[in-house]
């Protein structure tokens, strides 16, 4: 768990009533910690801030490993771990950085979005990268390539998060004013569809099945 006074909390946690333990907490964040990740092994545990910073720590220990200090020049949002080398960054300004662990650097750097990075998710090849956007659009970048593809268009409200859906064949992305936006793979650039909630907005999502997907609001309710 990550919080707005940039601490960060691990727990062991069960089904069992009273049997969740907190294991150990992290304050190396200077202001608010806005997104964790675990490693694909489970072993190390990235997190980035509206300080500017990443984090990588020993999920173990809780113990610090790595840190970029001044990752962006403008308040971390969003982070995927992309592989066992590489993981992508995204900002406020709207700039998305992937980073490769074994040079100790970003080895792309591409800035498309008008606003902030809210969400990112990879196509089930690992090869491109999708994009939400404070600015309604969403964007597709090639990370093998390195080089942008292109946006969709604009949306209503801030698109908050996204989903693969449909084996791949379909992407959802939930909207601040409650709404699922559904893109076709093969036509991503326009919706094929949309579905209203009620709910004061759609900020995360998690696909439950390849037909359903779970959105969080601020409401306080799980749809």
């Amino acid at each position: 768990i990550g919080d707005i006074d940039g601490d960060v909390y691990v727990y062991s946690y069960s089904c069992l009533e009273g049997e969740n333990k907190e294991l150990w907490s992290s304050g190396h964040h200077l202001k608010s910690c806005r997104k964790i990740s675990f490693s694909q092994d489970g072993q190390s545990l990235f997190t980035v801030s509206k300080d500017k910073s990443i984090h990588i720590l020993n999920v173990e220990e809780g113990r610090l490993v790595t840190r970029f200090s001044k990752a962006h020049n403008s308040a971390l949002n969003s982070l995927l771990v992309i592989d066992e080398h590489l993981f992508a960054t995204g900002d406020d300004s709207g700039v998305l950085k992937i980073w490769d662990l074994r040079k100790g650097t970003s080895i792309m750097e591409m800035k498309q979005h008008e606003d902030y990075i809210s969400d990112m998710i990879l196509d089930r090849n690992k090869k491109l990268l999708l994009t939400t956007s404070g600015d309604g659009t969403m964007g597709v970048f090639n990370i093998r390539r390195r080089r942008f593809e292109f946006l969709s268009e604009p949306q209503n409200g801030d698109l908050m998060a996204i989903s693969l859906m449909k084996r791949g064949r379909k992407i959802a992305c939930g909207s601040s004013e409650g709404t699922i936006y559904l893109f076709n793979w093969d036509g991503l650039g326009a919706t094929s569809d949309r579905f209203a909630l009620k709910a004061e907005s759609i900020d995360c999502m998690v696909p439950i099945t390849e037909s359903i997907v779970c959105t969080g609001s601020t409401d306080g309710i799980i749809r």
